[in-house]
């Protein structure tokens, strides 16, 4: 056990952290120990810092909350420090080439954190920097989410593998990493979303390839109540996306008949768990009564995406 460890340790450092698709089931089960490892250390006080002298420059084209605050805190309590880097503080504001950019902050930097729009500038990013960089949200995926989402069921209900998650609503980035790192953790995964609001096909198609050797089930349908059926988990997101705002009062209509509320969630598992990768709208993708009930752990999964995030970097800087 220890050799195996000592393997998926050297065969993480220098890498890009994209996709979960990029990562073996092994790998993406060691970020999620390692998680709770460096978790656990810092609830007994116990100083870890393995990035002692370096730094992340954190690139945002999309604000953000919990991406901002946890990699800027996550990078310090490592020992390092996080530069925060705006669209307008960066001359890819004013048009300079993501390739050029690349080769210029490897100079200087340890690794970069990006979260941006289109999931190709994240691909193009890595393919030109000479350190890691690591995918804090594009519009096609979102590991980082994920992979503290799947930490904090595994601390909630002790296992993974075997275990039902529905998700309700838009087929988007949060569907897409959830659904891979599903697939890879030997867990079972339906989703329901409206006609026009699917998850991309090529993702769903290599999710289910995933599935087959893992022993996943994957399931994509337009019923709720089918999706929900004996779940575990139920997740649902925001139904408008950043960079979709325009289309929210089209997307209330669309939606309608999508939201995760008390009658809902009746059929899921009693012992459910509600998770939202937030921020929320209360009172469309979910009402107060399950966000704020006894089944929801929201707060829980925004906390571990400091340490997700801490495990991340520890692994690849």
């Amino acid at each position: 056990m220890q050799q195996l460890k000592e393997e998926l340790a050297s065969s993480l450092k220098g890498r890009d952290f994209l996709a979960l698709a990029d990562y073996s089931s092994e790998e993406i089960r060691y970020l999620i120990d390692l998680a709770i490892d460096i978790k656990q250390k810092q609830k007994a006080g116990e100083i870890y810092q393995p990035l002692k002298g370096k730094t992340l420059g954190m690139v945002f084209e999309k604000s953000s909350t919990r991406t901002r605050v946890s990699f800027e805190v996550g990078i310090y309590q490592l020992g390092g420090q996080g530069l925060f880097l705006s669209r307008n503080d960066l001359q890819i504001g004013r048009g300079e080439p993501i390739w050029d950019t690349g080769q210029v902050l490897s100079r200087y930097l340890d690794g970069i954190m990006i979260r941006t729009f289109a999931h190709k500038i994240v691909i193009d990013l890595a393919r030109s920097s000479t350190v890691p960089v690591i995918n804090g949200l594009t519009d096609a995926a979102h590991p980082c989410q994920a992979l503290c989402d799947y930490q904090t069921v595994l601390e909630h209900k002790g296992r993974l593998e075997g275990l039902k998650i529905a998700y309700i609503g838009d087929g988007n980035n949060m569907t897409h990493s959830l659904l891979m790192g599903a697939a890879k953790l030997g867990m079972n995964m339906s989703v329901a979303s409206p006609e026009g609001y699917e998850a991309d096909p090529d993702i769903v198609a290599q999710t289910k390839a995933v599935a087959a050797s893992t022993g996943s089930v994957i399931q994509m349908c337009r019923d709720p109540r089918e999706a929900i059926e004996n779940a575990d988990v139920v997740y649902t997101d925001v139904w408008a996306s950043m960079g979709f705002e325009a289309e929210q009062k089209e997307r209330e209509i669309a939606f309608a008949n999508f939201q995760v509320n008390e009658e809902l969630a009746k059929y899921a598992k009693k012992d459910y768990l509600f998770m939202h990768c937030l921020p929320a709208h209360r009172g469309e993708e979910v009402s107060e009564g399950v966000i704020d009930g006894k089944n929801s752990i929201i707060y829980d999964q925004a906390e571990n995406r400091l340490h997700a995030q801490k495990a991340i970097m520890a692994a690849i800087m």
